[in-house]
Parts: structure tokens; C-alpha cells; sequence
């Protein structure tokens, strides 16, 4: 069975600080992942204004947000102006593409995308997928096959642009499995490959599972290894504090006896003519705050 590692690097301290110590982990442990890039501007601060969505203070609270971004970085696009992550740190997203792992886009800016996409119309929602795959293509040379939303969050013409500008595969739901995306009457031909397990920032902090330790559970979520899965970490959390963490997640996983790939190696191995087609609602999940794009 693989274990698809989706490694999102939301800002620019976690493209700078996160993903070099991510990309020598999975050297130590022979894993693949593939890497999704935010490529545009780092407006982290202007996340404050989620303060009023429900379970947001909590997880701030569960999970020591400050901690885990800094406060400068927290204040990216409200008192301090937000820096261009792909301008300052393109040979440090070339160099991880050089040494061997999968790259794709994750947003163009995404605080805008998480935060809007779900309201906007389709001129808005194309036009930002457009700019974050021209800069994508500025960085690297050519365009991204893999994309992977910000936040879990789409909507129907984000799911018909993917197809548009080429995609092959994707990462921007949660669910159970591979599919195809019914989007309205049509069907979307870019392969969905959901998140199926919970991320530590959901995990941390969470009295509904007792003294359990968010690693412990995931492991325990994955002991059978009877099934593919997809595990999503954060540049800016398990390539910093939760490093070690995520060192006996993959410790683990080996154990189980999981091939640690990327999305890119999971979509591989996955005969397309058998995949189901599933349409996509919003919902919430434990330990996340908002509506997210789940499998249905």
C-alpha cells in the first residue's frame, strides 16, 4: 500500500525554514511527497479576520498559532506588507524539484483563495488559478501537472479550470478514495486524490481523544494497512516544531509496511478506468474550523 505524502507550503517562512528540514526527513527515511507551493504574496495577517467563523479561536488556541508562524509572519498584509514568496524563494522551490521530489501549486495567494474562492464567481476563481500557474511556470520552466487547494477550498468553476489549464491530478478535497469530480451535468477529467487522514493541527489539543498522542492516532488510524492513503503536513509545522513528530510518523509508517510516495507516484499505480465518479459538498471536520470540499 503507498501513503502519498502532500507536504502545503503556505508562506515565507515555511518556504525558507520548513521545507529544507522536510525534504532531509524524507531523505533519512527514503520517502517520496510532493511539495505544492504557494508562489505569490504571504498575506498570513489578513487570516485574523476568520476570528468570527466557529471553532476558529479554538484551534488558535489548541494549537499555538504564534508558535508555530511567528508574529512577523502573522503580520504579513496588515501591518507589515506581504512579501512575494516566489520572487524571494525560487531557487529554494527549484532545489527541491532538483532533488528529486514532486512539486505542484498550491495557491497563487493563499489567504485570498482559502478565505474567497467559495463566494467568488468564475472570472475571479480562473483568474487566480491563471496567476498562480503562470508564476509557477516563470519558476520552474513549466507548467504544474499537480494542484492542491489551499484550505481544502473550491468551487465548480475551480474544479472545470483545472481541467482548462491542464492539470492531471489533484489534491483538493478530503475523503475516502480516488475519483472524478461530477461537477453540475459534466464530469471533471482531473484525477481527485482527497486527503484521507486528519493533520496534526486538527489532532493537537483535542479532549475527545483522551491522553491519546496525535501520532499515536494517526498510526493507529493506519494499522491495518490494508488501503492507499494521503497524509497532508504543513511547511510551516512539521518542518519546524513538529518535526520530530513527524519523524515517527514515518518511522511508523514503515513499519506498517506503507510505501511513502507522492501524489504523483499514488496517481500512477491507479487505473483511471475503474475510478468512481463522486460529486463534492461542503462540510465540516473535526478539529478544523469552516466548510471544506469533502468527497460525497
Amino acid at each position: 500500500m503507498k501513503l502519498a505524502l502532500k507536504i502545503d507550503v503556505d508562506t515565507l517562512r515555511g518556504t525558507r525554514e520548513g521545507v529544507s528540514v522536510l525534504a532531509e526527513i524524507c531523505r533519512r527515511h527514503a520517502a517520496q511527497a510532493t511539495f505544492l507551493f504557494s508562489v505569490g504574496p504571504d498575506h498570513t495577517g489578513r487570516a485574523l479576520k476568520r476570528v468570527f467563523r466557529p471553532g476558529f479561536l479554538s484551534k488558535v488556541q489548541r494549537t499555538s498559532v504564534l508558535a508555530h508562524y511567528g508574529l512577523k509572519t502573522c503580520l504579513y498584509g496588515t501591518l507589515l506588507p506581504g512579501p512575494d514568496i516566489g520572487k524571494r524563494c525560487r531557487s529554494i522551490m527549484r532545489a527541491i524539484r532538483d532533488q528529486g521530489f514532486e512539486t505542484g501549486m498550491h495557491a497563487f495567494d493563499h489567504v485570498l483563495w482559502q478565505d474567497n474562492v467559495a463566494s467568488r464567481d468564475s472570472a475571479w476563481t480562473i483568474q487566480q488559478m491563471r496567476r498562480g500557474v503562470e508564476r509557477y511556470t516563470d519558476i520552474f520552466g513549466s507548467a504544474p501537472r499537480v494542484h492542491g487547494a489551499a484550505g481544502w477550498q473550491m468551487n465548480s468553476a475551480a474544479f472545470a479550470a483545472e481541467d482548462a489549464l491542464g492539470f492531471d491530478y489533484a489534491s483538493d478535497t478530503r475523503g475516502d478514495g480516488p475519483f472524478f469530480p461530477r461537477i453540475g451535468a459534466a464530469t471533471s477529467r482531473c484525477l481527485q486524490l482527497p486527503t484521507t487522514l486528519p493533520t496534526l493541527d486538527e489532532l493537537i489539543g483535542r479532549t475527545d481523544l483522551g491522553d491519546g498522542h496525535p501520532v499515536n492516532h494517526l498510526l493507529e488510524l493506519t494499522a491495518s494497512a490494508d488501503r492507499d492513503h494521503v497524509y497532508t503536513l504543513h511547511a510551516e509545522l512539521e518542518g519546524q516544531k513538529l518535526a520530530p513528530w513527524f519523524e515517527r510518523l514515518l518511522q511508523g509508517w514503515r513499519q506498517q509496511g506503507y510505501e511513502l510516495s507522492s501524489l504523483g507516484g499514488l496517481a500512477a499505480c491507479i487505473d483511471r478506468r475503474s475510478v468512481p465518479v463522486r460529486s463534492v459538498q461542503y462540510g465540516s471536520i473535526p478539529g478544523r474550523s469552516g466548510s471544506l470540499a469533502l468527497e460525497h
